[in-house]
C-alpha cells in the first residue's frame, strides 16, 4: 500500500504571518496597534532578521499592516467601501441634490481635499473623445474615516462649462451632474472601464499606500441623451479599500 505523502509545511515566515493575521482578524490586535517588531519576532521564534522581516512583509502586502518609518509596523484595518456602479450614478441620486459619494459612504465621514481646478489643453485622446481642444479639469482626493481612498480627475469640454459652478471649488447640491443638467446636458448614460496597475509615486504618496499595494483605475465617460460625451473622469482607487459591485440581469 502506498503511503499518503506528508503535507508540505509552509515556511516559518508564513506560519508567523498566519498567527499575526489571526490575531488581527480576531480583534486581539486592533486598528492602530503596533505589531511585534523584528527583534521581538527574532527572539520569540529563534529566526534570522530577514525571516522576521518576511513575515511582516506578508501582512504589509496584504494591506493588513502599514510600516511607519522609525516607529514600527502597525495594524491597518479598514471597512471596505462598497462601490455600487449603477446605484451611485442614478439620476435620482444627484438630481435631488445628493452627492454621489453619499451612496458610497452610507453615513461614514468623508472629506475632499487636494482640490485643483484649471483650464488646460486636452490630450489627443481626450480632445478626440470630448471634441474640445481645451478642457476644464477638476482634480481632488477623497478620504473616508480620515484615510485617503481615491484620487479623481474629471475633464469637461472647456467652452461648455466655462463660467459655471463646475469650474468652482464648490459645485453645489448634486455636484457636477446636477450643474450639467441645468445647462441642458444631463448625463443619461455612463460607461466605465476598470483595470488594475501599480501606482505612480505621486499616487502612492497622496493615497498613503503601503509598498506593494496596487490601485484600481476606473475611467468613466458620461453621455447625454443624444450621445454627446460631457465628462471623462479617471479615478484612482486604493485597491485595499474597495469592493466593486455591479448588478446584471440575465
Amino acid at each position: 500500500m502506498t503511503e499518503s505523502p506528508v503535507p508540505h509545511e509552509p515556511p516559518i515566515y508564513r506560519r508567523i504571518a498566519d498567527q499575526l493575521r489571526n490575531q488581527i482578524l480576531s480583534g486581539e490586535l486592533r486598528d492602530g496597534d503596533r505589531l511585534p517588531g523584528e527583534n521581538a519576532i527574532m527572539a520569540e521564534y529563534g529566526i534570522a532578521r530577514a525571516t522576521a522581516r518576511q513575515a511582516l512583509a506578508v501582512l504589509i502586502n496584504e494591506g493588513l499592516a502599514v510600516p511607519r518609518r522609525g516607529s514600527g509596523v502597525y495594524v491597518r484595518l479598514f471597512r471596505p467601501i462598497r462601490r455600487h456602479g449603477s446605484r451611485r450614478l442614478s439620476r435620482e441620486q444627484w438630481s435631488q441634490g445628493r452627492a454621489i459619494w453619499d451612496a458610497d459612504t452610507r453615513g461614514r465621514a468623508y472629506t475632499v481635499d487636494e482640490i485643483r481646478i484649471e483650464r488646460v489643453p486636452a490630450s489627443e485622446a481626450i480632445s478626440r473623445l470630448l471634441d474640445s481642444d481645451d478642457v476644464w479639469v477638476r482634480r481632488r482626493r477623497y478620504s473616508i474615516d480620515k484615510r485617503p481612498v481615491q484620487l479623481s480627475s474629471s475633464h469637461f469640454p472647456a467652452d461648455l462649462v466655462e463660467g459655471t459652478a463646475i469650474t468652482a471649488p464648490d459645485t453645489g447640491p448634486g455636484g457636477v451632474y446636477a450643474r450639467l443638467g441645468e445647462l441642458g446636458y444631463s448625463p443619461v448614460h455612463f460607461t466605465e472601464e476598470v483595470r488594475a496597475r501599480m501606482p505612480a509615486p505621486e499616487e502612492a504618496s497622496l493615497l498613503k499606500l503601503p509598498a506593494g499595494t496596487p490601485v484600481i483605475v476606473v475611467c468613466r465617460t458620461a453621455y447625454t441623451m443624444g450621445g454627446m460625451p460631457v465628462e471623462l473622469n479617471e479615478m484612482i482607487l486604493d485597491s485595499a479599500s474597495y469592493v466593486l459591485q455591479y448588478d446584471f440581469d440575465a
